[in-house]
Order: C-alpha cells, then sequence, then structure tokens
C-alpha cells in the first residue's frame, strides 16, 4: 500500500517497543467491541426469525433488546470498531515496513468491509425501533385509508430493510473478521511471508483454527455481556417480567458456557502451532493465564446455573473480558519475537536516517558505540535483565581482553546458549561492531 507506506516513519528500538505496545491497546479497544458485535448480530437475527416463523413475542423481543444494549449507539461504533481498527493498520504499517508481506493490504480490506457491515449493522438496530413505531400507529383508529395504505407500505419497507441489512451486515462483518484473523496470524508466521495469497492463506489450518477460536470466544463475550446488561449494569434491568429474565439467564448462559468449552482446546492447538521463533516463558504465561480464568469463569457458570440466580452476571463478563485481553496480549509477545529480524532492519534504516541527519557522509560508523547499540542491541539486549537475549553481565566478562573474539561475534553471531533463541545477524560494518564491542566492555568495566 503506496498511501500508507508513505506515511512510515524511521523507527528506532524504544519507537517500535512503543508501537508494540500500542498495537495491544488499540487491540485491547477493537477485538472485545468487535467480538460483541459479531455474536450479538448472529444473536439477534437467529431469534427475530424463529420469533416470525413461531409468532413469539418473547423471542421477538429479545432480539431488539440484544442489538440495542450490544450496539450502544453509532458513536461507540465509530469510536471502537473503526478508529482502532485504522490505526492498528497504521501501527502495522510501521512494524512491517520493507517486510515482503501482504499484512497491511488483508487488513485494509477488513477495514474497508468493516465500515460497510457496522453501518450495515446499525441500520438493522434502528429498524427494528421503528417497527414498534409502525406497530403503534397500527393500534391506532385512522378513517384515511390512504394513510392506512401509506403506513402499511412503510412498516414493509422497513421489514424488507431490516431483514437485508442484518443479514448483510453479518455476512461482511464475517467475512471482514476472517480477513482480518488471516492478517493478525501472517504476521506471526515469518517462514510465509512473501509465499502467500489470501484465498490459501484464509482456508489454512493455522487460519482457521485461530478464526474458530474467535468465534467462540465472541459467542462467550457476547453472552456474558448480555448478562451484564440484563442483571448487573446499574443494578440490572427494571419492569420486565419474570419469565422473560428467566428465559434470558438461561439462554445466555447457555451460549456462554457453550462456546466457553471450546477455548482451552483452541487455545492449547494455536499456542503449540505457533514457530519456535515465536515462543517465550511470557507467551506461555499469559496462554495459561487465559485458561485459569476461563475455569474461573466455569465456576460462576456452574453457581448461577445451580442456585439459579443472576447474582454473578458482573463475575463472568469480566473475567472472560479479561480472558480475552490475556490472549490478545499472548499473539501480540508472539508476534513481537517473531519478527525481532524485522525489527534488527527497522533499526538499521533508522541508524542510516539518524547519520544522514548529523550530516556524517560515511553513515552509521561515525556514530559511537553506545548510539549504534540503542538503536540496534537494546531491544533485545540489556546489561542487567533478559529481554530476548541473556544478561550482558552474564556473557561480557569472558571477552575481556579478547574484543577481537567479541567482534567476530557481533558480526556473524552463534547460537551459544539452548536457553535463549540464536541471534539475528545484524549486518553491520566492522567499524560498527568495534564501536558496540568497545561500548559493551567500557560500559561494564564501569560497573
Amino acid at each position: 500500500m503506496e498511501f500508507i507506506d508513505s506515511l512510515v516513519l524511521p523507527q528506532s528500538s524504544e519507537h517500535i517497543e512503543l508501537l508494540h505496545y500500542m498495537l495491544m491497546l488499540v487491540l485491547f479497544l477493537f477485538i472485545p467491541f468487535i467480538s460483541i458485535i459479531f455474536g450479538g448480530t448472529t444473536l439477534s437475527l437467529y431469534f427475530r426469525k424463529k420469533g416470525i416463523d413461531e409468532n413469539n413475542h418473547i423471542y421477538l423481543k429479545f432480539a431488539k433488546d440484544i442489538i440495542e444494549m450490544l450496539t450502544i449507539n453509532k458513536s461507540i461504533g465509530i469510536i471502537l470498531g473503526i478508529v482502532p481498527l485504522l490505526t492498528a493498520i497504521l501501527v502495522y504499517a510501521q512494524l512491517l515496513h520493507t517486510a515482503k508481506v501482504s499484512v497491511i493490504s488483508y487488513l485494509t480490506i477488513s477495514f474497508f468491509l468493516t465500515i460497510i457491515s457496522i453501518i450495515l449493522i446499525y441500520t438493522y438496530r434502528y429498524s427494528l425501533s421503528f417497527k414498534n413505531i409502525f406497530d403503534s400507529i397500527k393500534d391506532q383508529d385512522s378513517n384515511d385509508p390512504e394513510l392506512k395504505e401509506e403506513i402499511k407500505k412503510f412498516k414493509k419497507g422497513n421489514q424488507s430493510l431490516s431483514s437485508k441489512s442484518g443479514m448483510y451486515g453479518h455476512i461482511f462483518l464475517f467475512i471482514s473478521l476472517w480477513i482480518f484473523i488471516a492478517a493478525v496470524t501472517l504476521a506471526t508466521y515469518t517462514s510465509d511471508w512473501g509465499n502467500e495469497n489470501l484465498f490459501s492463506l484464509l482456508f489454512s489450518w493455522k487460519v482457521l483454527s485461530r478464526f474458530i477460536h474467535f468465534i467462540a470466544a465472541a459467542f462467550a463475550l457476547t453472552g456474558g455481556a448480555i448478562l451484564f446488561g440484563f442483571f448487573y449494569w446499574e443494578g440490572g434491568r427494571k419492569n420486565l417480567s419474570d419469565d422473560y429474565k428467566d428465559f434470558v439467564r438461561r439462554i445466555s448462559i447457555r451460549i456462554t458456557l457453550t462456546a466457553s468449552l471450546f477455548q482451552p482446546l483452541f487455545l492449547l492447538l494455536n499456542l503449540f502451532a505457533l514457530p519456535n521463533e515465536a515462543l517465550s516463558a511470557s507467551v506461555f504465561g499469559y496462554s495459561f493465564l487465559a485458561l485459569f480464568l476461563l475455569f474461573l469463569a466455569y465456576h460462576y457458570l456452574y453457581a448461577m446455573i445451580k442456585q439459579s440466580t443472576s447474582r454473578f452476571s458482573g463475575h463472568v463478563f469480566y473475567v472472560l473480558l479479561f480472558t480475552l485481553l490475556a490472549l490478545i496480549i499472548k499473539d501480540q509477545l508472539a508476534m513481537g519475537n517473531a519478527t525481532v529480524k524485522q525489527s534488527v532492519i527497522l533499526n538499521a534504516q533508522f541508524v542510516k536516517y539518524l547519520a544522514e541527519l548529523k550530516g556524517t557522509g560515511e553513515g552509521a560508523e561515525k556514530l559511537s558505540g553506545e548510539e549504534i547499540y540503542q538503536v540496534r542491541c537494546s531491544s533485545c539486549h540489556a546489561f542487567d535483565r533478559r529481554i530476548v537475549g541473556p544478561p550482558h553481565n552474564e556473557v561480557v566478562p569472558k571477552y575481556e581482553g579478547k574484543k577481537e573474539q567479541l567482534v567476530a561475534f557481533i558480526r556473524n553471531p552463534i547460537k551459544v546458549n539452548p536457553a535463549y533463541p540464536p541471534m539475528p545477524n545484524p549486518g553491520l560494518k566492522p567499524a560498527e561492531a568495534d564501536a558496540i564491542a568497545t561500548y559493551l566492555l567500557d560500559h561494564f568495566k564501569k560497573k
């Protein structure tokens, strides 16, 4: 995407780290919201059709209440459904700049489909409100046959609009989310970069398994959101019949529990399918945190079923929400691990850009060892703690008096410690590697 590429600026290692945190933040906003919109639209369309087929007013009321409650208002649709996705595209463009991969193109397709789907879904939501208006007018006596005919015509048109906008909005959102999941999956599987096409990617097992996991998580969170909205938020909804409350509670618990039961299986499948370079202790840690939270949700749901109560509605929703956030962090950490080489390339471009700003004709060789270290090495290394590689305080001592060996290792690294991933070749010039080695040895001696 040439237009998006034109907005990209050279990034230092610190900026790249901040971009990963920013990506997590915008996905925290986008994924839970769009999951609830997808799940809520699906359930609303299902119960609306069932209510019409069976002439059941409870189903019809539930369909209307779901979509009104979960979509909130159109401003929220823009703030949480469109703006974060656009921001995510810009962040991915920065992180994957110069990489021969179609992630940005696929995310852009998903973005436009999401806009269309949100417009259609909110049209569906408001058309259901119009139905009540037409029904109330119908109940009024009128001696004007032309007025009756006009009302009948508008009511029929509204019903058609409601049906079509809801159905097409749901279809567009389904396709949009499928492409979105494919794009973010591709960002982590660097071995597939440059060899993918959209059709084969969509139907690859790694994307399908992640998409099914997403659908299960979406329905679980939607069920939790319905319980939260009906029984917890601001003390729960008032002026509802006991029969209707019991119906909502039973249906919502059933949806939430059924969808939640599938999540551990897909979580583990997706975890162990990650490429080796994407794995780390943090990735496993957040995966098992998500599993723990899921089992906590099962506990609350079981208590609600056994006691026939809605008392734990808020607990269920919050636990499932934090489960989804843990999964988002896990996926972003995996992507960060898998794209370390890409980050090194971006650092190299930043060094060149910085050298040009300083007016050094020979580029980065004129920079100090500390400056080169900060932009090329600090994203993976630190003196006193492990990041990706080992702490320098543990490895630099063995190179005291052996600067040439340290320079040779920096220029052509090899895997030494099996507890750490192999260091990618940073592509440094001899003078750059020498400057970094001098900085490392001098900095260690000062400690």
